[in-house]
């Protein structure tokens, strides 16, 4: 696969991270291991996790050929769901930890990948599954079976789409008449209900990269993948993974997960646990955005364990 994935805020990671040679860290999403890659060539030892199983492949070849053989020693790849965080380090012996890393989201080859059916631009079966093996319901089968008040709850809660009603009505009177199958036909049928003004705001030079089904999209995934339940119940058990002084960072890319993640941390500060060390969310440069704007909407949030 020629994709490469770009990490986000890779500097200001390993920066917050502290990393220290022959410390542990565990980034929890390691995707196409582009922050694993770096905290080994600073000389921390790494638990790379993923739920994806290809995206261990994509990890694997990239440390292999990114690092030399000392360095890809230091480093571990598990398969696995950051719901299972504690867990997953005690098996690994990465238990305690210095560092602990959530980069949340979706990855470049996830997105780009006809076959994983994430994508808009793409004539591919909507599929959305993290994990194909063990996962069984899909996005497919969401926006064919839910009714018009529960598509509406999901595009309004998870996407927080204002025109969810709208696209909610749409989806429901076009599948009566065959069943959507495509990411396009679902795009197809959102940019079907948009007004005259909307459809001039597509332009690209207008919406900023941000196409109208994009937060449809990201609704679907996060409810195939029970995204905001596995965060809330992962950050506990990051806590207790950290030893003494250990940092936990996270990226998030949009404001429910955000959300959670300050009230998390605001939480663990006033309990004495936990130090904000990031007051305001960190936020990639105009230059990391130019050259990857996936990266436009990320912002991270750092915590040092008391």
């Amino acid at each position: 696969m020629g994709i490469v994935h770009t990490p986000v805020l890779k500097e200001e990671v390993i920066n917050f991270l502290a990393v220290k040679p022959g410390k542990k860290y565990i980034d929890t999403t390691v995707g196409g291991g582009g922050h694993a890659e770096a905290i080994l060539k600073s000389g921390g030892e790494v638990l790379g996790i993923d739920f994806d199983p290809q995206a261990l492949e994509i990890a694997t070849r990239r440390l292999a050929s990114a690092c030399p053989p000392d360095v890809q020693a230091h480093g571990h790849l598990a398969h696995g769901n950051f719901a299972d965080l504690k867990k997953i380090a005690q098996r690994e012996n990465f238990y305690p930890a210095s560092g602990i890393l959530f980069d949340l989201g979706i990855s470049s080859f996830q997105l780009e990948d006809p076959s994983r059916g994430f994508s808009f631009a793409t004539d591919s079966v909507l599929d959305m599954r993290m994990n194909t093996d063990s996962q069984k319901v899909t996005a497919r089968d969401l926006i064919n079976a839910l009714n018009e008040g529960e598509l509406y709850e999901l595009f309004i809660k998870l996407g927080e789409e204002h025109r969810a009603r709208r696209f909610s009505r749409a989806i429901c009177r076009a599948r009566r008449i065959k069943p959507i199958i495509t990411g396009q036909d679902l795009t197809k049928i959102i940019l079907g209900t948009l007004t005259g003004k909307e459809r001039y705001a597509r332009i690209p030079a207008r919406w900023a990269g941000r196409h109208p089904a994009t937060n449809v999209f990201r609704a679907l995934r996060m409810a195939v993948n029970d995204e905001l339940v596995t965060l809330a119940s992962a950050l506990p058990q990051a806590l207790q993974i950290l030893e003494k002084n250990g940092r936990l960072v996270v990226i998030s890319f949009h404001s429910l997960e955000d959300r959670i993640v300050k009230n998390f941390m605001t939480s663990k500060e006033n309990e004495g646990l936990l130090m904000i060390l990031t007051r305001k969310p960190i936020v990639p440069k105009e230059e990391e955005i130019a050259s990857n704007p996936r990266a436009r909407s990320a912002k991270m949030r750092v915590g040092e364990k008391l």
